[in-house]
């Protein structure tokens, strides 16, 4: 019996008995329908945060007294100890970086009621920005214009508003100079940012950009530590050059002890990356190591299916082997006959597993990204555990003496 031949018998096995293969195939099916969407999910996020969470720009890092990924309570409860960075250390490091482009410096409050008229919005973000912030954040305007110099040396009370806060608060109407409340002060809108859409289900449009000054004034500054932002002047070391330079300003500003690590964290955006890509890394070996318990199950069910399909094949293999097939035949047949049926199982996990992505996505916006490898492997991986489960049934049935097997009965 040639391969062609044993795979058809497989098949019409599976669908001869319909309902039991369904219930031999569904510890497969499920761990493998479980692989393919979480590695789904975690291709389409590392795609998502690269592009839209830590879009940075390769040139651009950022200078704060703790890590914006904090992975462990050590490095809370460390962080916590060091010296807020305070706006002369902003002054310092754009007057000495030779090697920055751009520097800005920004504090932000979360959850600030902002008001139109009778609209209001209290879950938007007030953030206080120096004019650099503009550049190095990549903002683009739909109207208006940017925070200026001025703007934060008079401490003036205007605005540039995402553009959720536009079209929510203020529908049909031009937002310029119009006037808008921010807990209560009255800011003047100078500009209109263009839309960039939502992450991960949170929108990034819902905020409003006030100087940096008018922020100090209005939400304090004894508990806020500001992020120093900057843009380097070029790429590859002319990045780590410009990180040199403001470290050797901060650690002088801030007495840090030659030889001791630094009191503050400079990152880029490679940083948050490699923290995200460890991150969604050691998810997804969990989600596999659970998944591996349901294909052990299904292994151990095809195995126990093979070993009725050798009971019940007794005198068929006998005929086989009176016929002249070797024992290495019957023991290719049944091996190829598992390996279909993981497989089989293997093929509708994929499919399952890539359905239940996309409606996901669908319904709460997670990003999931298909990728031709992960089909691969989802079914070469089912095909493994058949062909593994499938040695040992195989193994009894090519042991079997022709007579006894002629000889046998139900």
């Amino acid at each position: 019996m040639n391969t062609i031949e044993a795979v058809r018998i497989a098949l019409q096995s599976l669908w001869t008995n319909r309902l039991r293969s369904v219930l031999t195939l569904l510890g497969v099916v499920i761990a493998v329908a479980t692989v393919i969407a979480v590695e789904t999910f975690v291709n389409g996020i590392n795609g998502y945060v690269a592009e839209k969470i830590f879009n940075l720009g390769a040139d651009v890092f950022i200078v704060s007294k703790a890590p914006n990924v904090i992975t462990n309570t050590d490095q809370f409860l460390e962080s916590e100890k060091r010296k807020d960075i305070r706006y002369e250390d902003f002054v310092a490091v754009q007057e000495a970086c030779t090697l920055c482009r751009a520097v800005g410096a920004s504090a932000k409050q979360d959850n600030v009621r902002v008001k139109y008229n009778e609209q209001n919005s209290n879950d938007t973000t007030a953030r206080g920005w120096t004019p650099g912030m503009a550049a190095i954040y990549d903002l683009e305007l739909k109207e208006g214009r940017p925070l200026t110099e001025a703007d934060v040396n008079a401490g003036a009370s205007v605005a540039v508003i995402g553009s959720d806060i536009a079209e929510n608060l203020m529908p049909g109407v031009d937002p310029l100079n119009k006037e808008i409340h921010i807990n209560g002060q009255v800011y003047r809108v100078i500009g209109v940012a263009l839309p960039k859409g939502k992450a991960l289900g949170q929108s990034l449009d819902n905020w409003v950009v006030i100087p940096l000054s008018g922020w100090y004034r209005q939400f304090g500054s004894q508990r806020t530590s500001l992020k120093i932002w900057a843009k380097a002047d070029g790429l590859g070391t002319s990045l780590e050059a410009a990180i040199d330079q403001v470290r050797a300003v901060m650690r002088s500003r801030r007495h840090d002890v030659p030889g001791k690590p630094d009191s503050f964290v400079a990152e880029t955006n490679q940083s948050f990356l490699s923290i995200w890509a460890e991150m969604s890394g050691t998810f997804f070996l969990v989600a596999v190591a659970l998944a591996s318990i349901s294909l052990i199950v299904g292994g151990v069910v095809i195995m126990n299916i093979m070993l009725v399909s050798v009971t019940e094949r007794t005198q068929e293999i006998g005929i086989r082997k009176a016929l002249g097939a070797r024992s290495r035949d019957v023991m290719s047949q049944f091996l190829i006959e598992s390996m279909t049926l993981s497989m089989v199982g293997g093929a509708v996990g994929v499919v399952l597993g890539i359905v239940v992505a996309k409606i996901v996505t669908i319904l709460i916006g997670m990003p999931s990204e298909v990728k031709l490898w992960t089909v691969l492997a989802g079914v070469v991986l089912a095909g493994g555990v058949g062909v593994f489960f499938g040695v040992y049934p195989a193994r009894q049935a090519a042991k079997l003496d022709p007579i006894a097997a002629l000889r046998f009965e139900l």
